[in-house]
């Protein structure tokens, strides 16, 4: 294993906008769904709803976390309804699927989405195989990241000692905490929405534009 990677023996991804490209566009149409449960559930029009879905993922980090807070809103349905979307947009990645056997160790995915809809977008890009476990929001207890809540559970779940583990993705602001406890920290940069908000290299170890690519270079180095 290339040398700046030597340490690491569990490797943590985010799912979303990180092992697809966000240029897929699949958060469009959660967007979407987010937007038409948002009229339902308070009686209002598209514009509306637009501004109270953005005000509070802007605010708490995602959607869900300010509705739950503001409106009560259930977290089971919530996600089922939003993550009922075809996946038509996401493309097998053939490169992702060949490099992530040769990492060292075991491989996560660390979801703010819950496992039934990242199962279904790990089946579809073709990696759902290479993963050994998945924690998703409700394994975080419905406190989603960056909430270092969801982080210590995490750890605690699957033994993991942050020194010897990485974070990968594509919001900046999420690897504070993993930076925090310790883990190395690799920004995916491929302009997500709000990808960038609070990025500061004093927890932002590598910063990378494509997984895969990344993946294979660092397996290259290592040979």
């Amino acid at each position: 294993m290339n040398q700046r990677f030597a340490h690491v023996r569990d490797w943590i991804f985010d799912l979303d906008n990180c092992l697809y490209p966000a240029s897929t566009g699949l958060f469009a149409l959660i967007d979407e769904r987010m937007g038409a449960y948002i009229q339902r559930l308070l009686d209002c029009d598209p514009g509306e709803a637009r501004r109270v879905q953005k005000a509070h993922f802007h605010e708490h980090g995602t959607t869900l976390a300010g509705l739950m807070k503001t409106h009560g809103v259930d977290a089971s349905d919530f996600l089922e309804d939003v993550h009922a979307i075809p996946l038509d947009r996401v493309q097998c990645d053939e490169r992702l699927a060949r490099a992530l056997p040769g990492l060292p160790g075991r491989r996560f995915v660390f979801t703010n989405g819950d496992e039934p809809y990242a199962r279904r977008v790990l089946e579809a890009i073709g990696v759902h195989s290479h993963f050994d476990e998945l924690h998703d929001i409700h394994a975080s207890e419905l406190r989603p990241k960056p909430d270092p809540h969801g982080y210590a559970l995490l750890c605690e779940r699957f033994g993991i000692d942050p020194v010897h583990a990485l974070l990968v993705d594509d919001m900046a602001a999420n690897l504070k905490p993993a930076k925090a406890l310790g883990m190395t920290t690799v920004w995916v940069d491929n302009d997500s929405e709000r990808g960038s908000h609070g990025a500061d290299d004093s927890f932002i170890d590598h910063r990378i534009t494509d997984v895969a690519k990344w993946l294979e270079s660092i397996l290259e180095e290592s040979q």
